[in-house]
């Protein structure tokens, strides 16, 4: 294998697993997020209700940020495919992924909910 070949492929490893810890930021971010939120809403001086229509919104967009992981993982997975046909050999570059982590159904949320 070339070093032209082998340098893609650690830099797209890289940049890949970059780009999953990010998506798992976000996620963790809006996790953080909700629960500042809903322990805002419990101030005896704040009705029940209030930021409804927020956390609805902010369960959809991490029902998003999930679809993006997924999406990511499946992206991984076809890049260690790549790797495996055009830097077979270099057992340091391949991934394997479960097929369940990657299931064709999406990650978002389906349902509309209008509050």
């Amino acid at each position: 294998m070339n070093d032209r070949i082998l340098t893609d492929a650690h830099n797209l490893k890289k940049l890949v697993r970059e780009a999953e810890s990010v998506a798992d930021e976000a996620i963790i971010a809006m996790a953080r997020l909700k629960q500042a939120m809903l322990a805002a809403r419990q101030n005896p001086e704040v009705e029940v209700h209030t930021g409804q229509r927020a956390l609805v919104r902010l369960t959809e967009a991490e029902g998003h940020a999930l679809a993006m992981s997924t999406h990511l993982l499946r992206v991984h997975d076809e890049l260690s495919k790549v790797a495996r046909v055009h830097a077979g050999g270099d057992s340091d570059i391949d991934t394997v992924i479960p097929p369940a982590a990657i299931a064709s159904r999406s990650a978002a949320p389906t349902a509309n909910v209008e509050v």
